[in-house]
């Protein structure tokens, strides 16, 4: 069979479609946002079920599957194999984000990738899947565009006019904490590429740095759902048990925010957790994770960086250093989209427009990522997860983990006591 032509390579076909989505929105063609919040039975068919809801749901279908159907032609994929695998892989998608949307759930924070990887992985454990379903999927596509979507939320303004305080605590914690977690990787034998993973998502912002770091070293998908797992599972005691633990330490609610904020790694936790405290803890704990958030994109650049030059394997690299065509090269360029989009709504766009697309890109950088984790699941068998690494990767996340709090509070308490 004759091979299609590939127009363009994934990570500027990525960069393409994420300022394409861009573009539309900012046109004033906005995407619906449909409702997935519901607390009982009731409000689940009032308010999820709805014919006028799931015609929102229907409308980001079809958006989202031209989307996919124009990567598949950019790509050199087949069309027919993501037209007949992508209306499955939302419908999974669909799912796991109406279960996310159980208010017992949220406050459990446990999020919608986690339902979607889930769903995913007891599909592919349990039945045969057929093949054109498994090859239509497309993981790294589908996690790239919604890490270019989450350029548009990292604005540089909100850090600046809240203070530097808690850009210097997220610069102290987030270098002391990687290097700390990646040493200690290293010393328990985990390989680079699952030590980089963990190190970021611990150091920096949790579920988004793990996948913006699994992109910019191309990272295997199965380390990247145990490293989203782990996460996931252990920022739920944190939310609970941090705050009583700062009351039984006496600590100020500024203090308590700081420390909550550079500790817990994911924004919805920060922001649960917090409310448990106060208000001025709620607003300090903000304030931490967002100047976290802020870091990913340099973060990010420079794993991409270090991982291009270390890790390349060509003949070329062998017999001399690398030089700056062969970084190129293999430098992932949407990492490039996700920093122009940060700088992009940072300095660029009016905050009017950015009011009035943010809900938007929120729902659209979330519905990307859940589709990029019900393909991971989908593809991925539990006995892959965890046989080869076994538990190492979860007590060097844990160790870290416990030098993060420790840590933190110590920054913390010196900052904003």
């Amino acid at each position: 069979m004759k091979e299609k032509k590939i127009v363009l390579s994934e990570d500027w076909t990525v960069v393409f479609l994420g300022f394409l989505l861009i573009g539309i929105a900012l046109l004033g063609i906005l995407i619906p946002t449909p409702s997935f919040g519901w607390e009982n039975q009731v409000e689940l068919q009032e308010k999820v079920l709805t014919s006028k809801n799931l015609w929102k749901l229907g409308q980001v279908f079809l958006f989202t599957y031209a989307i996919a159907i124009v990567a598949a032609r950019l790509l050199g994929k087949s069309i027919k194999g993501t037209a007949q695998g992508f209306p499955i892989v939302f419908a999974l998608t669909s799912l796991a984000l109406i279960l996310a949307g159980n208010a017992f759930l949220k406050n459990w924070n446990l999020e919608a990738v986690i339902f979607s990887l889930t769903i995913g992985l007891l599909l592919s454990n349990f039945f045969t899947l057929p093949g054109w379903l498994t090859e239509s999927l497309s993981t790294e596509l589908f996690v790239k565009i919604g890490l270019i979507l989450l350029g548009t939320s990292v604005i540089f303004g909100d850090i600046l006019k809240a203070g530097s305080l808690g850009l210097i605590q997220a610069l102290v914690v987030v270098i002391s904490v990687w290097y700390f977690a990646f040493w200690v990787s290293k010393k328990m034998g985990i390989d680079e590429e699952f030590a980089i993973m963990i190190s970021s998502a611990v150091s920096i912002c949790g579920v988004s740095a793990a996948i913006a770091t699994a992109g910019a070293i191309k990272g295997d998908s199965k380390k990247l759902s145990y490293v989203i797992s782990i996460v996931l599972i252990t920022a739920i005691p944190m939310i609970i048990f941090l705050p009583f633990i700062a009351q039984a330490l006496g600590l100020s609610q500024a203090v308590t925010g700081a420390w909550l904020g550079g500790t817990i790694d994911t924004t919805g936790a920060v922001i649960a957790s917090g409310t448990m405290v106060g208000e001025e803890a709620l607003k300090i704990s903000t304030i931490v994770k967002f100047s976290q958030n802020v870091l990913l994109g340099f973060a990010a650049f420079a794993i991409s960086i270090y991982w291009t030059v270390t890790n390349n394997n060509s003949a070329t690299a062998k017999e001399a250093k690398p030089t700056v065509a062969v970084i190129w090269e293999r430098f992932p360029k949407f990492v490039l989209g996700f920093i122009a989009a940060s700088l992009l709504f940072s300095f660029v766009i009016p905050a009017a427009s950015i009011d009035a697309v943010k809900g938007g890109f929120k729902t659209l950088q979330g519905l990307w990522f859940a589709l990029a984790f019900t393909s991971i699941g989908l593809e991925t068998k539990f006995s892959d997860l965890f046989s080869k690494e076994g538990k190492k990767p979860l007590y060097a996340f844990l160790i870290a983990q416990l030098f993060n709090v420790f840590v933190t509070l110590a920054v913390a308490y010196v900052l904003f006591n």
